[in-house]
Parts: C-alpha cells; sequence; structure tokens
C-alpha cells in the first residue's frame, strides 16, 4: 500500500503500512519519545478517568515491571510540567511499581486533534486491510485516550464491529500475513482466534489454505477443539471390563471416560513390569 501523502508530520506513524513491520502498532521513529518524570505528569482535568479495575491494574503493572512500557504515553507541556492526553492507566501502574520516570511522546493540543482528525479521516477514506484498520483502531485508544465506543462513534461503525476488528491484533503471525494477503477472511481469523492452543492454530491456519476450508467448516474445527478442551474425563475401575483386563494383566487398569470415548489406562511399576505386561498381551 502507498504511503499516505498531506496528513502532517507524524502520521505516517500512525498507520503501519508494511507487512514487514508486523502490524506493531507501537511509536515509529519519527514520534520523538522521551522520558519524563513521573512526578512532573499531571492528569487530565478535562478527560477524568474513575473506576479503574483494580486487578487490571496489578496486571498491567506485573507486566511492565516485566517487559517495560511499550506503548508510551502521550502528553503535553503545560507551564513547565506536562499534562496528560493518554496511557493514564500506563502512568498509574508505573507509578504503583516505583518507577521514577516513563517513556512519552510531547504532542501540543493542537497537533493532537490534528492527527486524531487524520487518522480518523484516513480509517473512513483510505481502503486500508483489516489488519492496518485494527492498528489504527488500537493507536486511537492507546496515544488519543479513546474508548471502542468513541472510536465506533467517530468512524461510523458498529462498537462490536470496532471490538472485533481491533481483536485481530491478537493473531499469529502467519495469520495476520495471511489475511493481508487475501488468502483467509476475517471469519477465518476469527476462527483462529477462538483457539487459545497455538499449534492447533497453526493447524486451523494451514486447513484454510491448504485445503480451502470455509468459513463454517473453520468454525466447526474451533468448535470441536473447544469442546475436547471442555469436555469432563471421568476416571472409573468399576466395571466389568476392567475387572477382566486387570485381572488378565495383573495390573491395575481404568477407563478414562470423555465426551466421545475415552482411554484405557494400564498401570505398570518399572520397565520390567512393562515388559512383563507386553508379554501377556501378545501371548
Amino acid at each position: 500500500m502507498s504511503k499516505n501523502k498531506g496528513l502532517g508530520r507524524g502520521f505516517d506513524s500512525l498507520i503501519p503500512t508494511e507487512v514487514e513491520q508486523e502490524f506493531d502498532p507501537a511509536p515509529a521513529e519519527t514520534d520523538d519519545i522521551d522520558r519524563i518524570d513521573v512526578n512532573s505528569i499531571d492528569p487530565n482535568p478535562h478527560q477524568p478517568r474513575d473506576g479503574f479495575n483494580q486487578k487490571e491494574l496489578e496486571a498491567l503493572a506485573d507486566s511492565i515491571g516485566e517487559h517495560g512500557i511499550l506503548q508510551p504515553l502521550v502528553v503535553q507541556a503545560v507551564d513547565g510540567r506536562y499534562q496528560l492526553i493518554a496511557g493514564e492507566r500506563r502512568l498509574r501502574a508505573a507509578e504503583s511499581i516505583g518507577l521514577e520516570t516513563v517513556p512519552a511522546i510531547i504532542r501540543s493540543f493542537d497537533e493532537q486533534q490534528s492527527l486524531e482528525l487524520s487518522l480518523i479521516e484516513n480509517i473512513q477514506r483510505e481502503q486500508l486491510n483489516a489488519i492496518e484498520t485494527a492498528a489504527a483502531y488500537q493507536k486511537l485508544l492507546d496515544q488519543f485516550n479513546l474508548t471502542s465506543a468513541d472510536i465506533a462513534k467517530r468512524v461510523g461503525r458498529d462498537e462490536t464491529t470496532v471490538k472485533n476488528t481491533l481483536r485481530l491484533l491478537r493473531l499469529p503471525t502467519d495469520a495476520k500475513h495471511a489475511l493481508v494477503a487475501g488468502s483467509i477472511s476475517e471469519g477465518h481469523a476469527r476462527a483462529i482466534l477462538s483457539i487459545s492452543n497455538g499449534e492447533q492454530q497453526a493447524e486451523l491456519l494451514r486447513n484454510i489454505i491448504h485445503n480451502e476450508w470455509t468459513v463454517r467448516r473453520a468454525e466447526e474445527f474451533a468448535r470441536d477443539v473447544r469442546a475436547k478442551r471442555s469436555a469432563p474425563s471421568q476416571v472409573t475401575s468399576e466395571t466389568e471390563a476392567t475387572k477382566q483386563l486387570g485381572a488378565k494383566l495383573d495390573t491395575k487398569v481404568q477407563l478414562q471416560r470423555r465426551a466421545h470415548g475415552g482411554r484405557v489406562m494400564i498401570h505398570y511399576q518399572d520397565d520390567e513390569d512393562l515388559q512383563r505386561i507386553l508379554d501377556r498381551l501378545s501371548g
């Protein structure tokens, strides 16, 4: 996709335009990032945010403690100090673990408004692919202090659509490339996201591409995977079959039942005992 033109300094950093960037919505080199003392940052009185979820803040603080602040705050200079434009959760989490400085992008209020307007206009007018759109939405969340409902109103789309698009950023990298290349659809992508296991996500992606699976077939695969993971198992050794097999092998035999079928578990003490059982089975 061609670069966006005529939108002002810093705009190209708002939407990654090359697949090689791995669709990372973090600031590009065109954004100047400074380390700022947390004690010099004041909250924005025009953007009050109350009722932060304490568990979420603690989880964010743990992540920052391990990986650092991946997405800089956005501030504006006011009377020798800095006023927060976006990133209050990151600031509070950083303060909670005793960080003295945080990474921040310094913009004037006019620059921030101009960039927000340009970004929203670009979403509405340009032929962005789904991942670029998701990265743009993420920018609006992280750097412009907007909620998904705010974004939906500004771009004229349903909030559910905005949330579903944002979820695409959680796709494995191979799936993101496939989506951009048109090898899979957004429906396929949502099926992949509904699976938590990385290997099974990769298996589904291969089937979609190489076996030309429809969205419905991909969703069926994902449902089967989830059903197997959530199906309760039951272990019992009180069936007549396990008693007979256990008596023949002179060891404990159990059944592990699942939603469909199950498995037979034969217990053994050591390699010698295992060989004894194998001899009886083959005898």
